[in-house]
């Protein structure tokens, strides 16, 4: 059987949309707990549907550039795998990579060779056992975060905001700086990615224009890559 026949299945859409159906419930739980709480804490109606509409909002830059490798992925192991892949984890580059080295376990590579159903069920595995671990480890650990923020805090809140600020950059700099070493399209868009944040950030903070601090993400993120498509 044609191995595409086999990743755009309806068994496999079942499969793949019972996994996303979680997620989506999930996420509505949370957010009618955090509603819950936010109004146990003081917070108005306002504050909270601020809340919800920047978040909307800021979501919405990475939700495309994720869009931009579900396309990809949905080309080389099908839509159901493709959807339901970056429903859970929305690691683009995870994706990508894990599922050409699975394929290639087997003599194929992904998007030059023809696919195979052994090649396809490479690649779905190397997948799903490749970041098991993540959810393994965030279900044992979640409910002990706490004391492992206060020990590393002593209790100081500015202490553990900056922590978390500096844990946060470096993640994002180790990222960008495997790009940017190599002198190619991808390093200028980092650059015009930081230098349209910058100067967004810097705008909005001057004139306290409300919406641009909600949008200066997305928009940050959409000029970079059209800038850098462009030339």
């Amino acid at each position: 059987m044609d191995a595409m026949k086999i990743a755009n299945s309806l068994p496999m859409w079942i499969a793949c949309g019972a996994a996303v159906a979680l997620v989506v419930a999930q996420a509505l739980i949370f957010a009618k707990n955090a509603y819950g709480a936010g109004k146990k804490i003081g917070l108005t109606e306002t504050q909270m549907k601020g809340a919800i509409k920047s978040s909307a909002i800021t979501s919405i830059g990475p939700s495309i550039v994720i869009l931009s490798g579900m396309l990809s992925l949905l080309i080389t192991v099908g839509g159901p795998m493709a959807w339901m892949r970056l429903s859970l984890i929305g690691s683009v580059m995870f994706e990508s990579i894990a599922a050409g080295f699975g394929t290639s376990a087997v003599g194929v590579q992904l998007g030059a060779d023809e696919l195979t159903p052994l090649a396809l069920d490479m690649a779905v595995w190397t997948m799903i056992l490749g970041s098991i671990g993540w959810v393994i480890f965030a279900t044992f650990s979640a409910s002990r975060m706490d004391k492992v923020q206060h020990k590393i805090s002593g209790g100081d809140p500015a202490k553990l905001t900056a922590i978390s600020g500096a844990a946060i950059i470096g993640a994002f700099s180790a990222m960008s700086a495997s790009h940017l070493v190599k002198v190619n399209k991808h390093a200028l868009s980092c650059v015009l990615g930081a230098a349209i944040m910058g100067t967004l950030i810097t705008v909005s903070e001057k004139k306290n224009i409300k919406w641009l601090k909600e949008w200066n993400l997305t928009i940050a993120i959409l000029g970079a890559m059209i800038i850098t498509a462009l030339i």
